[in-house]
């Protein structure tokens, strides 16, 4: 009886430790799986970066899967290889009790617990990462995909997207997609139409360019299992093709090494462990930056700007299928101006949390209050043609107490007309609904930087239907 009685206050103990703090954001995180090719640094370094970010990130998402799988590096991949990505998850077994302190986590759930939903705000413990660490498909390409390609990565696909829970599954491709086309091969082999393509369904894919096959392979689409998902399932999956953003980011964070190696090497055991780049910096974070739950963006419409850039739907560099992308003029340069715009944002951000990883303390993002209507969700508006529209971010706080700055700004891409905002530097804005508007949408976005050396960020997307 005592046994059992101290199990029960463990389990409740567990429970009431591992929640967010009061006031926090309860909301469930997105779920997010991620193939990668992480390779040693020698060969291409930039997987073990964006892998640290994700860690610096892992009370944002719900990492369902880390699959090791081909990428333009490596087809067949190296089993071997898988080595650093556990590297990765026993750096943060190592920081993970300093991040916690950043949303007051004292402890995490019991691991069967961790397996369920987790909400905005917890840190999963290294354990339940590690049990989600798995190899997907060795092989690339379509002609893999068949009886002889399963993998455990495949298998746990198809787990998930089984799972009792409503919620999409994000997958963000640094290498390439060849397990996924696996898993959804195998299951169309054994259910009825209207059961695959709720399967089908359940799976939104961003890939960084496309790395279902070896790099002098590259230009050959036809070789790639992705020319195959966005042909036959062009209805039922969203597929971002990224060919822009991913660039950016790399070529970004060469003009700012610098503050990568003043702020994030060596920062923590985390930080050990990112390494100098050899072409590009980052190159796989826009897959992830693209479902970031900041309040700027919604994943499940890519036409809205936010940290992964701009995307519209159109025909890919294959000539052939449809994706979400932006590969072509004036979508390419609308989405590298975003990059350019939100990147010095997005490693302040990324170098305040590697400063929770080293020391358990620093700053944290305000937090945007519009209309008196707090969370990280879209405000919605009603209006008519002719009306004033007014916003008001002045209940919006800062938990460390630093002043706060606001900028209200327009994305220019939805609603196909310019609006003008008066108070676009001040907590309170209001705006004059053209009379020739009706039937239009608008999308508004507020933005907040506390006063900070990081000068943190937070956003909150209003959207205007007239």
């Amino acid at each position: 009886m005592m046994n059992r009685l101290a199990l029960i206050v463990t389990v409740l103990l567990a429970i009431l430790v591992a929640s967010p703090a009061k006031g926090k954001e309860t909301k469930l995180k997105p779920r997010l799986v991620v193939f990668t090719d992480i390779a040693p640094a020698d060969v291409e370094p930039d997987d073990m970066e964006s892998m640290v970010r994700l860690m610096a990130y892992a009370d944002c998402f719900e990492i369902e899967a880390l699959i090791t799988s081909v990428g333009w590096n490596c087809d067949p991949y190296p089993v071997e290889w898988k080595a650093y990505l556990t590297r990765v998850i026993e750096a943060y077994r190592k920081d993970v009790s300093r991040l916690m302190r950043r949303s007051g986590q004292k402890g995490f759930l019991p691991l069967e617990q961790e397996d369920t939903k987790q909400k905005m705000g917890y840190w999963p413990s290294a354990d339940y990462l590690t049990q989600r660490a798995v190899m997907g498909s060795v092989n690339g390409g379509i002609k893999a995909i068949g009886e002889n390609n399963d993998s455990p990565g495949s298998a746990l696909l198809i787990r998930l997207a089984d799972e009792d829970d409503p919620r999409p599954i994000y997958v963000a491709a640094w290498g390439g997609a060849n397990t996924l086309a696996q898993a959804i091969w195998r299951v169309k082999q054994t259910r009825t139409a209207d059961e695959f393509r709720r399967f089908v369904r359940k799976f939104r894919i961003y890939t960084i360019t496309d790395q279902d096959m070896a790099y002098n392979n590259r230009m050959n689409r036809a070789y790639s299992s992705h020319m195959w998902l966005r042909q036959e399932f062009a209805d039922d999956l969203q597929f971002v093709w990224d060919e822009g953003a991913w660039q950016e980011q790399c070529e970004l964070g060469k003009r700012h090494w610098q503050q990568h190696k003043d702020n994030i090497q060596g920062h923590g055991v985390l930080g050990g462990e990112y390494p100098d780049y050899k072409w590009g910096v980052e190159g796989d974070t826009p897959s992830f930056l693209y479902v970031m739950p900041n309040g700027l963006s919604d994943p499940e419409q890519p036409v809205q700007a936010g940290w992964a850039g701009y995307h519209e739907r159109g025909i890919s560099p294959d000539s052939l299928t449809t994706a979400w992308n932006s590969w072509q003029e004036p979508v390419r340069s609308i989405s590298v101006g975003y990059k350019q715009r939100f990147y010095p944002d997005e490693l302040n951000d990324f170098m305040a949390r590697m400063q929770w990883a080293a020391e358990g303390r620093g700053n944290k993002n305000p937090q945007v209050v519009v209309n008196s209507q707090k969370g990280l969700s879209p405000i919605l508006v009603k209006a008519k043609p002719g009306q004033v529209v007014r916003l008001d971010a002045s209940r919006s706080s800062d938990p460390d107490g630093d002043a706060l700055s606001f900028v209200w700004w327009q994305q220019p891409e939805i609603g196909d007309m310019r609006l003008s905002i008066d108070g676009a530097n001040q907590a309170k804005a209001s705006i004059l609904i053209p009379a020739n508007a009706k039937g239009k949408t608008f999308h508004i976005i507020c933005e907040v930087h506390d006063n900070d050396p990081f000068h943190l960020v937070a956003y909150r997307r209003v959207i205007i239907t007239i």
